[in-house]
């Protein structure tokens, strides 16, 4: 914290601890001049607080109606960090405090000022947190995608698909997704007249522009489904669906909401949809659930599978 940035806060508890400060007091009670008192108060207000001043015999500084209940001392930045972590453990990311985030969060709006609010209504609106996320998003950029969802106008941006591609889209966006180790934003994309995923970090932070132009509310798909279907399908090479031989609610707690759709196929087992880059991957993901399983598509993953299991077993003496 800055020398400012506590002295303000000192200013801050000394009128809320009083009716009335002249200036020449708050001065002396902060070793400041008169003149950086009036600089503090007018950084006081620019933060929402309701600081009043008169002048005159009996005059000075006092901290008007709404000022028990301060706004809190937060710039833009900080209010976004705050909400999107609070977001994320109301999420689940963080097991046990979901409620509690939530209360939070109604509580953080309560205090802050009408210039943060609506920072931090756009992104409590916005984002849908599923599971917490390990790769950083810009503030600025979530600050920017989140409004547009709120408000309903179009979003342009340049992105880089991961061919390494590059592309200028237009899209109406719908959610934002915070899902595994990625942040993702649902939109439909207008070029392509269907709904897409869209990976933050492949977004051109300084090419990001919310329009004014409204658009009318699509019938859209769940975020969290949509999002999680192209995180398994569209990046990876191969998709194998797996027989897991163990109930659903035992397996559901070992698989991220990103690594693959579970289905309960009714008889004590469920089935395992997934992707990987290669096969070895699949198969090591399989084994790591720790319990029997049969491979159902694809057929070059059985073969693989019987490969290693012919090297383990060599491993170990036949």
């Amino acid at each position: 914290m800055t020398d400012t940035t506590g002295r303000v806060l000192q200013l801050l508890g000394l009128l809320q601890g009083r009716a009335m400060w002249t200036g020449p007091e708050l001065a002396e009670r902060l070793g400041v001049t008169t003149r950086s008192v009036r600089r503090d108060v007018e950084r006081l207000r620019r933060l929402g607080y309701p600081v009043r001043a008169s002048t005159g015999v009996g005059g000075g500084y006092q901290l008007g109606a709404g000022g028990k209940l301060p706004p809190l001392l937060l710039d833009p930045e900080e209010a976004v960090a705050v909400t999107v972590s609070l977001r994320l453990a109301a999420g689940g990311s963080v097991s046990g405090v979901e409620e509690s985030a939530l209360r939070a969060l109604a509580k953080l709006d309560q205090v802050l000022p009408a210039s943060l609010r609506g920072e931090v209504d756009a992104i409590s609106q916005a984002v849908v947190a599923v599971e917490g996320v390990n790769v950083p998003v810009d503030a600025r950029l979530l600050s920017t995608v989140a409004r547009a969802c709120r408000d309903r106008v179009l979003l342009y941006f340049a992105y880089r698909a991961r061919d390494g591609a590059a592309s200028e889209r237009r899209v109406e966006p719908y959610r934002v997704v915070a899902m595994g180790r990625r942040w993702y934003l649902l939109a439909f994309d207008v070029g392509k007249a269907d709904w897409r995923s869209f990976r933050l970090d492949r977004v051109e932070v300084g090419r990001v522009h919310a329009t004014t132009f409204r658009f009318a509310p699509r019938e859209a798909p769940d975020p969290v489904d949509y999002v999680r279907d192209s995180v398994i399908r569209s990046p990876y090479r191969y998709v194998a669906r797996l027989r897991i031989r163990a109930p659903l609610d035992d397996i559901a707690a070992r698989v991220p909401q990103n690594a693959g759709t579970l289905t309960d196929l009714g008889d004590g087992t469920c089935e395992l949809e997934t992707g990987a880059e290669t096969l070895d991957y699949l198969a090591i993901e399989a084994l790591w659930l720790g319990v029997d399983f049969e491979v159902l598509d694809p057929p070059e993953l059985r073969g693989r599978v019987r490969e290693l299991a012919a090297r383990l077993r060599s491993a170990v003496g036949g």
